[in-house]
């Protein structure tokens, strides 16, 4: 901005009539000095402060973290004036970019750049000023498809969301038909990571988040193995989407439908799940999408998550992945052959692609039942070492999960998408972020 100043009062004094002289020259610096001092105490001219607000890394070094503050509580005029938030550094100040998001509440999120040491404690001052900035732009987007969205960074696809049905493939039975799932999911690069309806398991859906094995009132229901005809999960509407200079984000309602529990209503609805997805800015050349599934058994009867070897958060991985073009390795080191079954924090899976490498890693959240979770991966050489590229967190492979009536239960999860490499120091770095981010203290000013 103080560039944007300065070159204007530049332009102004060069297209004025007479060549320089000492008196421009003086006049010029007497500018410069006056805008210099402006900006210098900018943060406290016609502004009120409405909260102090202090971010501690806590026990690790952070690296350009993205923090979240909640004003809830705050009294905030958004209609009127504008948010600033200030840096304040051994009683220096420094306006620091910020934005007010709306969703789920008041949000203030901005990014610390660069380095900050493990024990940092840095302090803000969150004032109003009574005037409308212009709107920052968005560089992550979300178009309408119909019923169905699609993520950008600029113009470039990162995933996209299906409401509606998947025709099933030619000569499938119509037990196969689902929407409600993630496909395509692409790299910086466009490699596309995902695949929906493979001939050896019609039911895989790219990203999705069935329950296998069931039971609610003694009988046992397979929302997974769509052609058991026993329950599918129905998409019923897309609640909200946001953009904001920092994420592009939208929330669905889904239905877990017990396909034989007919009421006067329709078939019985045992659980209602929203998918709250966001995509954050992280620059080209990585993605960066939070999954989170909030659920509720809306009868009055317990439903339970019954222990099984597959079930829950899952990804069917592009065809092109075997047991010879990808490469699997967890947080505990373990990789496609040694580990199905074992829990993780965090798993990478990266295989050949037109980038030449491309992946995902998969972050779970110390707040999910069962953390760390056990993970579901195809072994080397299941499915006949073809097309065999498989995982899934799942919170209730050793133990049953009972879910009680009228009670939210959720998961949290992070991916991570890039082209070529990501090293285990990074993505332990990227996890503890996620998994522990830095602590943020809002207090109100007292009028």
């Amino acid at each position: 901005m103080l560039n944007i100043l300065y070159s204007a009062a530049e332009t102004h004094f060069e297209n004025g009539p007479g060549a320089y002289n000492i008196n421009t020259i003086m006049y010029k610096i007497f500018l410069t000095l006056a805008i210099l001092c402006f900006f210098n105490f900018l943060p406290v001219i016609g502004q009120t402060e409405l909260a102090q607000i202090t971010v501690n890394a806590g026990p690790y070094d952070r690296n350009d973290i993205v923090v979240q503050a909640s004003l809830d509580g705050l009294n905030l005029d958004i209609a009127n004036s504008t948010l600033v938030l200030v840096e304040v550094i051994k009683g220096k100040e420094t306006i620091t970019k910020a934005a007010l998001v709306i969703d789920d509440g008041h949000k203030l999120i901005w990014r610390i750049t660069g380095k900050t040491p493990a024990g940092t404690v840095k302090k803000y001052s969150l004032r109003s000023q009574n005037s409308r900035d212009a709107e920052a732009a968005n560089p992550v987007s979300i178009d309408r498809l119909g019923n169905n969205l699609l993520v950008r960074y600029g113009d470039k696809n990162i995933l996209q969301y299906n409401f509606d049905e998947a025709p099933v493939p030619k000569g499938a039975s119509p037990l196969f038909r689902r929407g409600g799932f993630i496909h395509p999911l692409w790299t910086p690069k466009g490699e596309v990571l995902t695949r929906i309806q493979p001939p050896d398991h019609y039911h895989h859906m790219g990203l999705w988040n069935p329950w296998t094995h069931t039971e609610y009132n003694g009988k046992i229901i397979d929302f997974w193995n769509l052609i058991k005809g026993e329950g599918t999960v129905k998409p019923v509407s897309v609640t909200s989407i946001t953009e904001n200079p920092y994420y592009a984000g939208f929330k669905v309602l889904h239905d877990h439908v017990d396909l034989n529990g007919v009421t006067a209503d329709g078939f019985l609805v045992i659980l209602k799940e929203k998918w709250d997805v966001k995509v954050w800015d992280a620059g080209p050349d990585f993605r960066v999408i939070d999954f989170v599934s909030t659920f509720n058994n809306v009868t009055d009867s317990v439903f339970t998550i019954k222990e099984y070897r597959y079930q829950g958060f899952g990804l069917r991985a592009t065809e092109k992945w075997n047991d010879g073009t990808a490469k699997i390795i967890t947080s505990d080191g373990k990789d496609k052959s040694t580990g199905n079954g074992t829990r993780a924090r965090w798993c990478d899976i990266n295989g050949e692609s037109v980038a030449g490498t491309s992946g995902v890693v998969f972050m779970t959240n110390p707040s999910n039942y069962n953390f760390p979770e056990p993970i579901r991966i195809w072994p080397t050489g299941t499915n006949g070492k073809v097309e065999d590229v498989f995982f899934n967190f799942n919170p209730a492979m050793d133990r049953d999960w009972v879910i009680k009536p009228h009670q939210n239960y959720q998961l949290r999860y992070r991916m991570l998408l890039y082209d070529g490499s990501v090293s285990v120091e990074q993505v332990e770095r990227l996890w503890r972020d996620y998994a522990y981010p830095p602590a943020v203290s809002v207090v109100p000013v007292q009028k």
